[in-house]
């Protein structure tokens, strides 16, 4: 639960980092070039401190270890096959990652962002559902109590009565629940089959790849770059790097089913707890009932 809590103020501080920077005309698509740039250099430099290729051998190949997890799916790949399953899903994620990051910008102008908010947080039900069904993780019934809390709790947070009068469904509101979704599984797909001591690999090839896309579309866009956009996105790129990286510890010793949504449900909590004390904002009375439901929802889950 340790590590649930470090990757959930690692969420938490990038949305707050961004609602610093909301009043002043900002660059969204460098800042998010800059984020990426600076979480795949950090994780590089993990990897070269780790010294994660020191010492890896081939012991069989790569496919005859996939093999051996599809007849058996407790089985851990080894170094070498760990490396190579990082740089394939990592690859993939990286794509998702940003996909997400694009249908939610175009959600927010086509739902409002009430609606998109609630989406993107309700993309957590992807990674649980496959988690019970291919690998059987089922919750308990008092789990299944705090589950329905929290998730109950994401949309008394964000939905009003407004945004619900106002939606129209289209296209890519279920876009971004889908990349939303396969982007926060890919976490749980190299912590189920990949040795965890190789994780720096995969969240490398993540943002190394949402960068390259990142950076091609930021650039089509001829926006303009400040420096402070750019720094923006440093500041924004750590904590993005590592809230993956505490979530996949954390998958190691929680259900799937039972840490994404604490996961998401937590971080809209620290979200206005922080607001309040870092930007005095009021915590509106909805939202005092969310975090009600949240710490009820934790201490279930935790029995």
């Amino acid at each position: 639960m340790f590590y649930l809590f470090l990757a959930i103020l690692c969420s938490a501080s990038i949305a707050l980092i961004f609602k610093h920077t909301e009043n002043n005309n900002t660059n969204r698509y460098v800042i998010t070039s800059a984020n990426y740039f600076i979480a795949f250099v950090t994780s590089f430099i993990m990897i070269l401190y780790n010294r994660l290729f020191d010492g890896v051998v081939r012991e069989m190949p790569f496919i005859d270890d996939v093999k051996l997890f599809i007849e058996n799916d407790q089985h851990i790949l080894s170094p070498y096959s760990s490396i190579i399953w990082g740089i394939i899903i990592g690859g993939i994620a990286g794509g998702f990652f940003f996909l997400s990051f694009t249908y939610y910008q175009k959600s927010v102008r086509d739902n409002g962002v009430g609606i998109s908010g609630t989406v993107a947080k309700l993309g957590i039900l992807i990674p649980m559902i496959f988690s019970i069904l291919i690998w059987r993780e089922f919750p308990t019934t008092i789990q299944w109590v705090g589950i329905l809390l929290s998730l109950v709790s994401i949309l008394v947070i964000n939905l009003s009565k407004k945004s619900i009068k106002n939606f129209d469904f289209k296209p890519t509101v279920l876009l971004l629940f889908i990349f939303g979704g396969m982007a926060e599984f890919s976490n749980k797909i190299y912590q189920k089959y990949a040795l965890n001591e190789y994780k720096d690999i995969f969240l490398f090839m993540i943002f190394f790849v949402a960068f390259l896309i990142s950076v091609t579309y930021t650039l089509k866009r001829k926006g303009k770059a400040t420096i402070k956009d750019i720094l923006t996105g440093f500041a924004v790129g750590v904590p993005n790097l590592f809230s993956s990286y505490f979530l996949i510890l954390s998958l190691g010793t929680l259900k799937t089913s039972v840490a994404f949504p604490i996961y998401s449900a937590g971080s809209i909590v620290l979200i206005n707890i922080g607001g309040l004390l870092i930007y005095r904002e009021k915590i509106a009375p909805k939202n005092q009932l969310a975090i009600a439901m949240t710490i009820i929802a934790l201490v279930l889950i935790n029995v």
